[in-house]
């Protein structure tokens, strides 16, 4: 075996070697405090310390160990491969349909969001999942190439009742799939004219379906063909950054909605 790979393999063979690795990366450690800090019997504990020591990675001062710079390089590095497994496992039955050259953002930072699947019992659960996210908002500022109904009509009584204040931009496409409805059309027009719902309508392609509900991104994932995979939401910063500003720039670049827009 390649003798980095036997190194990966001596570490990913013990949580308890990792779990060491780690507190010391962070800060120096007794092997009393390794002990409190582990679940790790006396006699395993003693022995990640000595192979360790015996790799470099650490340094024994005063009854105290301390991770050298070979160390903390491993530490770091094995912990943004694991960081890119949790991710990778999180993502794995939605990652092929993400649009990655749309999010300007390391995956990683998806890497505790919450994905929700169609089920046979629950074929719109990405739906709900969005529904729920802005029955509970104050603020929800929205991108997309469609304006789902049932959010329409949450989004507009939510607004009539002085809930929510709502924000969003849509391709063209968008708007006209409502326009063609006299139900969904009256209900976009009773949106457009509240005061704390502004829409705009961009010429250009809007390829994504993100909605920022306060501090949650949402995404709507769907396939090539347009069918709903999953949805995917998240609270990570850089996540609600990179959402913000696609925000600020799509809307920049469209123009409000007026009524008269939906009869055309």
């Amino acid at each position: 075996m390649n003798a980095v790979l036997e190194e990966v393999e001596f570490l990913a063979r013990s949580e308890h070697r990792v779990e060491v690795l780690r507190l010391l990366a962070e800060e120096s450690h007794t092997r009393g405090a390794l002990l409190d800090a582990t679940d790790a019997s006396g006699a395993t504990v003693s022995r990640i310390l000595h192979d360790f020591e015996e790799r470099s990675w650490i340094q024994r001062r005063n009854g105290t160990y301390v991770v050298t710079a070979a160390g903390r390089l491993v530490a770091c590095g094995f912990t943004d491969l694991l960081d890119v497994l949790a991710t990778e496992r999180e993502l794995r039955d939605v990652v092929e349909y993400l649009p990655v050259e749309e999010l300007a953002f390391d995956l990683r930072q998806l890497a505790d969001a919450t994905v929700t699947l169609p089920t046979g019992t629950r074929p719109d659960a990405p739906v709900r999942r969005l529904l729920e996210l802005e029955r509970d908002a104050d603020r929800i500022r929205a991108f997309s190439h469609a304006f789902n109904e049932r959010s329409l009509s949450l989004v507009a009584q939510r607004v009539h009742d002085d809930e929510l204040v709502f924000e969003g931009v849509f391709s063209w496409d968008a708007i006209a799939a409502l326009a063609s409805d006299s139900k969904l059309r009256e209900q976009l027009m009773t949106l457009l004219d509240a005061d704390q719902a502004t829409v705009r309508v961009r010429s250009g392609e809007v390829p994504l379906a993100v909605t920022i509900a306060d501090e949650t991104v949402h995404l709507l994932v769907r396939d090539a063909n347009g069918v709903l995979q999953a949805s995917i939401d998240t609270d990570d910063p850089a996540v609600q950054s990179w959402a913000i500003n696609a925000f600020d720039e799509y809307w920049d670049r469209g123009r409000d909605l007026d009524w008269t827009d939906l009869f055309e």
